[in-house]
């Protein structure tokens, strides 16, 4: 954001707490809107901020699980890490430096702007990505997955902070979840894709051929390339700036989410932020959860060509078959995202599908016929797939002010990611074909999440019962409105979601 627009931004928040006699804003006075203009301004937004993230994060999980693509289709002969634990060493390296630099980034995303700093990173991992097709050996492998994790650190905070900037809390799992939902997308398309490219005649000089496993790396990093240079072009800034709205849309865009969070949204981030953030009891009950959906969520999208294929099928038929999982869990994440905002609940939804996640993962582990297992599948990706948006969310709707909700979004993804390191490690080539730990380890995951969502709903409801009750109100004083203003979510008249 340039100077002139943060004191157009500053200047706003002023007008706004300019407070008449009877407490109404002399913003509120002078500038109104219908919510028929309101809902003019949200859907042209939508068609400008939705599909771009959601097409960019498809991209940023497409050259993240690639790899499990590219394992069955001879990457792991080439580069000698067929058996032992090579392979989730280098799977494990890129969750290590990604969760070092989410925070960090998001940082750097709320003082440099998005709409060149998320291109810059989707190029980046595009470029790794490319690269990866060129290596030779295990160490190479090592080298490219750990500059993977510098670039992939910051797209899935930084995309969610991105978004959370435009909308209001009761519309913003709706539009995580269909953005998140790439993941499984990638999930589904990467398979086709993978079956596709890996059919290309080898190609290149002598010595740099370009053959099966390698084409998958290649072109999909060169994909990522071209629409990352691109990006720019359609991705805007913030709302008061918008460049699709008129002057009017732009002033609703930006009023309508000063009302409801009351911050300024030029404000720099402090250290008061990152302790609002940091310790919140409700995040670390989200990144609990964030952190035991990625062990399913992360090792299931590397794994799953893996273990399909230990069914019993082919390289090509287990690249297809994980399709329809994807696909199913993608319009469920989404349903579930779009029920959640409309209800205004968060942890009936997040509980509810996680027993279904721990159905899914009981038949995997005790089930012996093939079909019931891939059957099983489907519980799991379905269960599973709607947590990440959904806590991830959560925890942001239950943060006030956009520089409190950039660390939030960092903060539980960071912890989160952990959950990544993890997932390396689940499913190893010993545990196979059953991968009995694998799955155990998972169910657990579940049922700790089940009671995660629980806990959350009975915390969040019960705080804000003793705030309606006014035992919160002694926080008020001695403050000045301003002072009182910057509690955030710790501020009486605060509401969680539940």
């Amino acid at each position: 954001m340039t100077d002139s627009e943060k004191e157009v931004a500053q200047q706003s928040l002023q007008e706004r707490n300019t407070t008449s006699k009877d407490g109404t804003s002399s913003e509120e006075l002078e500038f109104d809107y219908t919510e028929e203009e309101e809902a003019i301004v949200r859907r042209k937004i939508d068609w400008h901020t939705v599909p771009l993230v959601t097409l960019l994060y498809m991209l940023c999980f497409l050259d993240r699980i690639n790899i499990g693509n590219a394992r069955i289709q001879g990457l792991a002969k080439d580069l000698d890490i067929v058996q032992g634990v090579r392979f989730n060493w280098a799977l494990s390296i890129f969750y290590i430096i990604y969760l070092l630099v989410e925070v960090p980034s998001n940082i750097l995303l709320k003082a440099i702007g998005p709409r060149f700093y998320l291109p810059l990173l989707v190029c980046g991992f595009g470029l790794v990505s490319l690269c990866t097709a060129f290596v030779k050996d295990f160490t190479g492998l090592m080298v490219a997955r750990a500059f993977l994790g510098i670039f992939e650190g910051g797209a899935m905070p930084g995309m969610a902070f991105f978004l959370s900037c435009f909308y209001k809390r009761n519309e913003l799992l709706f539009r995580i979840g269909i953005y998140v939902s790439a993941a499984s997308i990638a999930g589904a398309f990467g398979g086709l894709l993978a079956a596709a490219l890996s059919q290309i005649p080898s190609w290149g000089v002598a010595s740099a051929q370009i053959h099966t496993w390698r084409n998958i790396f290649f072109f999909e990093g060169l994909i990522t390339i071209i629409i990352g240079l691109l990006a720019p072009i359609w991705m805007p800034t913030d709302p008061s700036t918008a460049y699709f709205l008129s002057e009017r849309e732009r002033k609703i865009a930006a009023e309508r989410l000063l009302r409801e969070h009351r911050s300024d949204p030029a404000k720099k981030v402090t250290w008061r932020d990152i302790k609002a953030a940091v310790f919140c009891i409700h995040n670390y009950t989200c990144a609990l959860a964030f952190f035991l959906i990625n062990i399913t969520v992360q090792g299931l999208s590397v794994f799953l060509p893996t273990i399909l294929n230990d069914l019993g099928w082919t390289n090509t038929q287990a690249q297809l078959y994980s399709v329809p999982p994807y696909v199913c869990a993608c319009v469920v994440a989404i349903a579930v995202a779009w029920l959640s905002d409309k209800s205004g609940q968060r942890g009936i939804w997040l509980g509810s599908f996680a027993c279904l996640a721990v159905v899914g993962f009981a038949i995997l582990r005790w089930v012996e016929n093939t079909n019931v297992r891939y059957m099983a599948v489907f519980f799991v990706t379905i269960g599973a797939f709607p947590g990440g948006p959904g806590f991830l969310s959560w925890a942001m709707n239950n943060s006030a002010g956009p520089s409190v909700r950039a660390i939030t979004s960092a903060y539980v993804v960071t912890l989160g990611t952990i959950g990544g390191i993890v997932a390396t490690w689940t499913y190893i080539y010993y545990d196979g074909p059953k991968y009995h730990t694998g799955h155990t380890i998972n169910l657990i995951g579940q049922i700790v999440t089940a009671c995660c969502a629980l806990f959350g709903v009975l915390y969040c409801a019960r705080e804000n019962r003793v705030r309606a009750a006014g035992k919160r109100d002694h926080r008020l004083e001695g403050l000045t409105e301003d002072e009182a203003e910057e509690l955030g979510s710790r501020h009486p008249r605060f509401r969680y979601w539940t």
